[in-house]
């Protein structure tokens, strides 16, 4: 014998077990040269989970358009005895419904509603954004308690629009520079809405590191307008409806970098509202 005995082999192997690491802490391959790539399936788990969450929402919203639209054309195909008729009307109610959900939707979250007029002009920008325009909605002003309601940036410059409701029933008028609602002056809030748009650009102008200007409006909704828009004490009072074409009467040419820029520079210096 060499002298080895039991008692001697039971320790060390003992000791050799306590070195070897534990099933818990073993690592593939691939996770000991990649440590990074356990985060980023954690991370594409994630968006797989958000990206179904959003699908199913829509098919949930689908769903209940269809079921609507063909009860309609099942109702009035039975009450008119004619299947093209209830067909008909169903499709123009799932239409209807379509639209008039997209009406409702908005980039602001859902727990913070948007008036009714912000809803319509919001709709509008819309089309402009496919155009090239870029929109940022609802956005706080550093340094004030003001509100820009939606900040557009395109080929013929930036534009801060403040969307109103005021009563129909009252006549809109410009009288010595001065706008009046019925007989209720509205300047303070002409003034307000400039010194939102003329703060936001000395924010973005710091940001960007170079002077650019932001045109100011009022976007009303409600009293009838002898104008489409009309510039009073700094800022554009423009009819609701016409949003879309007051854009394009900027004088500013920007190429789509600049456009890029001063909307990046606008995210940093004007953030959410809510």
């Amino acid at each position: 014998m060499d002298g080895t005995n039991l008692s001697d082999v039971e320790s060390a192997t003992t000791a050799n077990e306590r070195t070897q690491p534990s099933d818990a802490t073993t690592h593939s391959p691939e996770e000991l040269f990649f440590p990074h790539q356990r985060k980023k399936n954690d991370n594409s788990g994630a968006k797989a989970l958000y990206g179904t969450l959003k699908s199913n929402e829509t098919a949930r919203k689908w769903s209940l358009r269809a079921a609507v639209a063909a009860l309609v054309a099942m109702a009035f195909g039975l009450l008119t005895a004619d299947w093209r008729i209830g067909v008909t009307l169903g499709l123009g109610a799932l239409v209807g419904i379509t639209v008039y959900a997209a009406r409702r939707e908005s980039e602001v979250p859902r727990w913070r509603r948007p008036s009714a007029a912000q809803r319509k002009t919001e709709v509008q920008l819309r089309v402009m954004k496919q155009l090239g325009y870029r929109v940022l909605h609802a956005r706080a002003v550093p340094g004030g308690n003001g509100q820009i309601d939606h900040f557009i940036v395109g080929r013929r410059g930036a534009f801060a629009i403040d969307s109103e409701s005021w009563d129909r029933r009252l006549p809109l008028r410009n009288k010595l520079e001065k706008l009046y609602h019925g007989r209720f002056s509205k300047n303070e809030r002409i003034d307000e809405a400039l010194e939102e748009a003329k703060r936001a650009e000395e924010l973005i102008s710091k940001e960007l590191g170079r002077e650019i200007s932001v045109r100011a409006s009022l976007a009303i909704y409600g009293p009838g307008m002898p104008w489409d828009s009309h510039r009073l004490r700094g800022v554009d009072i423009i009819t609701g409806t016409k949003v879309r074409k007051w854009l394009r009467t900027g004088r500013d040419r920007l190429d789509e970098r600049e456009i890029e820029e001063i909307y990046e520079a606008a995210k940093k210096a004007l953030p959410p509202r809510y």
